[in-house]
């Protein structure tokens, strides 16, 4: 069965990935649906970008398997590249070309036929028609941001790769961004995004957690938070940096967070975390149930991982 017929987007098995000695992806073996928002997150270094690469067929693994678009990842990454759509970090854009004049060479790079009409009607739905004769590189962080979504989506890919493309965007355009790309979803496209906001991580569909190559977790953010069984409090008041060293070293604290003015202790029996916080409070100090974050469990897990590596 092709991956159009079963709605598949990427179905990978055991993705391994070494840049000389080091292990950059390690065992990863995931699956993405068309029309969902997938969501990569993790540590700088931790492989996040090398693991889409491959899982789209833009680099070869050392070892493992798997399917893009229909297609096989090792042998028929040119069909695979012609059907996605690239977005990285960095405007990679021409500052001197105007709006209109990069998406018209965006058209023909991608020998697309009917590229006035195309282009035209690009312009119109992402809300740039009004800036089509202004130089890409006069546009504020936001609307450059945009015109390289405008420019990912002018051919009519079937997959979206985004690396990090909301960085150094102010909230608004960030939220406007979002918008963009869950009607994208909507009409069935695969979007692949990494990320290190959390507000952002809990807008895609699915979720997936990698460090120093290996995937952690995955699922939605409700079944990743779920999972951890961790019971969290919120304390506020005086001198939480000194409450906080001293719940580090009480077993049934198994984490404490700094979070603006509140401190954040987590740990997975409910009551004796109770108890042990409740006594460890000084005058000032108040504590108060709260839902365990989406961000107290990637630190969570990130921390589990680090002292599991500490022991080997």
């Amino acid at each position: 069965m092709t991956a159009r017929a079963d709605g598949i987007a990427i179905a990978v098995r055991d993705l391994t990935k070494r840049f000389g000695k080091k292990k950059v992806v390690d065992g990863v073996s995931l699956t993405v649906t068309r029309g969902e928002i997938y969501g990569f997150l993790g540590p700088n270094g931790s492989g996040k970008t090398t693991c889409i690469r491959m899982m789209c067929g833009l680099l070869r693994p050392d070892s493992g398997s798997g399917t893009c678009l229909g297609f096989d990842i090792l042998r028929e990454g040119d069909a695979i590249k012609r059907r996605v759509g690239y977005m990285p970090q960095k405007f990679s854009l021409w500052d001197d070309l105007t709006v209109r004049e990069n998406l018209e060479l965006t058209a023909q790079l991608f020998t697309m036929e009917n590229r006035r009409d195309a282009v035209g009607q690009v312009l119109e739905n992402f809300g740039l028609a009004g800036r089509a004769r202004q130089r890409a590189g006069a546009l504020s962080g936001g609307w450059k941001q945009r015109l390289a979504l405008a420019s990912c989506v002018l051919h009519g890919p079937e997959l979206l790769l985004l690396d990090e493309p909301t960085a150094g965007v102010d909230p608004t355009a960030r939220r406007d961004f979002w918008s963009e790309l869950h009607g994208i979803a909507a009409q069935g496209i695969a979007v692949l995004v990494s990320t290190h906001y959390m507000d952002e991580a809990e807008r895609c569909h699915r979720l997936a957690y990698v460090a120093q190559g290996k995937l952690l977790t995955t699922g939605t953010a409700a079944e990743i938070v779920a999972a951890q069984g961790l019971h969290t409090v919120t304390i506020r008041g005086p001198r939480l940096h000194a409450l906080a060293k001293k719940l580090e070293k009480i077993p049934a604290v198994e984490q404490t967070v700094a979070f603006g003015t509140a401190l954040h202790a987590s740990g997975s029996d409910r009551d004796s975390l109770l108890r042990a916080v409740a006594g460890a409070l000084e005058g000032g100090q108040g504590l108060e149930p709260v839902e365990t974050s989406l961000e107290d469990v990637f630190i969570y897990l990130v921390n589990r991982f680090w002292a599991n590596c500490e022991l080997r």
